[in-house]
């Protein structure tokens, strides 16, 4: 009998020991998804498309994926990026790249934002209002 309840304790203490987290794992955020909230919003983020290297310019190539869509409103080509990582700390270094860009000259000045592993820059000609709003999207996602 006492063989039986020590394998029992046994047991339940390797049960209990393999009980892993209950909830879901966070999922990544998703470009589309992004783009498509603001949309549903009634925010421009019109012609959606792969970003090139000719998009990056000088800033750094280490997103997963880059988009970039339009925001006619501004003017003709003004838009934003949208960039997904899977390293942190590449989201930083981009995000402090076009933060610092805009102190060094009002000419390079945009908006910047993120969530999770989505990065957003916007033209720094799109009014703060604007931005706002844009924000308040990516925020409650």
């Amino acid at each position: 009998m006492k063989k039986f309840v020590f394998v029992l304790l046994i047991s339940l203490f390797s049960l209990a020991a393999c009980g892993g987290e209950t909830t879901s794992s966070k999922k990544d955020l998703n470009i589309d998804d992004v783009i498509t909230a603001f949309q549903e919003a009634g925010l421009e983020a019109e012609s959606p498309r792969d970003m090139t290297k000719d998009d990056f310019g000088i800033a750094p190539m280490k997103s997963d994926e880059a988009k970039y869509i339009l925001i006619p409103s501004v003017c003709d080509d003004c838009g934003a990026r949208i960039f997904s990582y899977s390293n942190q700390n590449d989201l930083e270094e981009m995000k402090a790249f076009y933060d610092e860009l805009g102190k060094g000259s009002a000419m390079l000045f945009s908006w910047t934002m993120a969530k999770e592993n989505i990065l957003i820059q916007l033209n720094g000609n799109l009014s703060e209002e604007k931005y706002n709003e844009y924000k308040k999207v990516l925020e409650e996602l």
